[in-house]
């Protein structure tokens, strides 16, 4: 419970020296109490406990960490080779674990408002990325390589980035979205295999895209105009994907793998001059077309919702429909609009799977993406650009855990495998307390005397 103190109105001191008259007494200020409610309290103390943990258990690890931790920001082939940075393992660790336990108490305390609890998450995100990789990369004589960590964090990221924003644009007009998974499957052998006949990579994004929409119209269908309930749907449409392109693969492109199976791969395209630039330019200049297309849809989908009167309306259906359909708007055209919308960049993200990675499809190949995607709509708040900025997190996840396998950290490889799932349910389950989803999202819209 805090206090906030106001400065009385010319109206509110006449009345108070009225009352001084009667009483004696002169009061100064008027001050406010607001209190918690229930759901950010809990929200609160759940985040507080796990930051806390967090930073409990890098102290654990600094008390284990011995040598020093190497960090090269250069790799062998870079015309520019940047120095290896050399830090202190023991002390790094700590000094993270302390930033870490001081950030998980300062949110238990209840004393950290206005951006301070913002800043005190990004201190403590930081501080255990930076903590956990120093203990385990102390001692040993590889360093470990933060451009590729970080090359390897866009690439993966790429599809989440797409996936999320297709949640976006969906839960935005109140129309849950769980198919991500499915939309990514189908796109991703579509891709495959439309690159493979014409070995051409804009068809198979065309494909791809055809293929995501195509998705995207059998979740609207079923979900806006049959009004199923949208998370059955969904997770019917995951079984849908799953069975006909595993059926497709096993029938028609496993046994002809070479005419069917063999699309062209994406080349990274550098940026004349920016691409250049050290540590950076390789970084975010020289990227696959897809991940260029990803950065310009969060930038684009950013003006559809906030700048644009569709964006208002799809905002206001999500919200409240009945109230959208008063003054016109029409609900159900709306939300079938954002769905399809969202299946385009559903699309988008699956073709990276096929042309954007391996340039073949295998069965189940998406092995679960478009549910960390899902996880970063949650935790980015149903934002367009908070939600990417949560898909680059567990980009980064992912690419940790194979560059510390490459380094040799003694750690099984099936912990490392199962770093990026365990902070996803990690992640949402300290922060989706605080989350609100759109009000009418999930809920399905009858309009009256229909």
């Amino acid at each position: 419970m805090r206090a906030t103190k106001y400065p009385q109105s010319p109206v509110a001191q006449t009345t108070s020296s009225a009352a001084d008259g009667l009483s004696g007494a002169h009061a100064e200020e008027i001050v406010l109490r607001t209190t918690e409610s229930a759901d950010a309290r809990r929200s609160r103390l759940t985040t507080g406990a796990l930051v806390t943990l967090f930073g409990l258990l890098l102290l654990v690890l600094a008390l284990k960490t011995t040598g020093a931790s190497h960090f090269a920001l250069s790799d062998a082939f870079d015309t520019v080779q940047l120095p290896t940075i050399t830090l202190p393992g023991m002390a790094t660790v700590l000094v993270c674990g302390l930033l870490t336990l001081l950030a998980g108490l300062g949110y238990l305390s209840g004393r950290l408002h206005g951006k301070l609890p913002a800043i005190a998450g990004t201190v403590a995100a930081l501080a255990v990325m930076v903590g956990f990789l120093a203990w385990a990369v102390a001692g040993r004589d590889l360093p470990f390589p933060v451009t590729n960590q970080l090359n390897g964090t866009l690439a993966i990221a790429t599809p989440l980035v797409l996936g999320s924003l297709a949640g976006v644009l969906c839960e935005r007009a109140g129309v849950v979205n769980v198919a991500i998974e499915g939309q990514f499957l189908v796109a991703a052998f579509a891709a495959g295999v439309v690159g493979s006949v014409t070995k051409s990579i804009p068809m198979a994004l065309v494909a791809a895209v055809i293929a995501g929409v195509l998705m995207a119209a059998l979740l609207a269908l079923f979900t806006i105009t049959y009004l199923v309930d949208q998370v059955v749907m969904g997770v019917v449409i995951n079984l849908f994907a799953a069975g006909i392109t595993g059926f497709l693969f096993d029938q028609l492109v496993q046994p002809q793998s070479t005419e069917l199976n063999s699309a062209p791969q994406m080349q990274n395209i550098a940026i004349p001059g920016l691409s250049k630039i050290p540590f950076f330019g390789p970084v975010l200049f020289n990227q696959t077309a897809l991940a260029y297309i990803a950065v310009a849809s969060v930038i684009l989908v950013w003006f559809l919702v906030y700048r644009t009167k569709w964006g208002l309306r799809v905002r206001a259906v999500g919200e409240h429909p009945k109230a959208a359909d008063t003054v016109g708007i029409n609900v159900t055209m709306t939300r079938w609009s954002s769905v399809l919308m969202g299946g385009v960049f559903a699309g988008l993200g699956g073709a990276f799977f096929t042309i954007g990675s391996t340039g073949s499809f295998s069965k189940d190949m998406t092995v679960g993406n478009g549910f960390i995607a899902l996880a970063a709509l949650i935790m980015g708040r149903y934002h367009p650009v908070l939600a990417p900025l949560m898909a680059l997190f567990f980009g980064f996840v992912k690419q940790m855990a194979s560059q510390l396998s490459a380094v040799g950290v003694e750690v099984p490889s099936q912990w490392l495998l199962m770093l990026p799932y365990l902070a996803c349910i990690i992640a949402v389950a300290g922060l989706v307390g605080r989350v609100r989803a759109p009000a009418a999202d999930g809920v399905p819209y009858v309009k009256e005397g229909h």
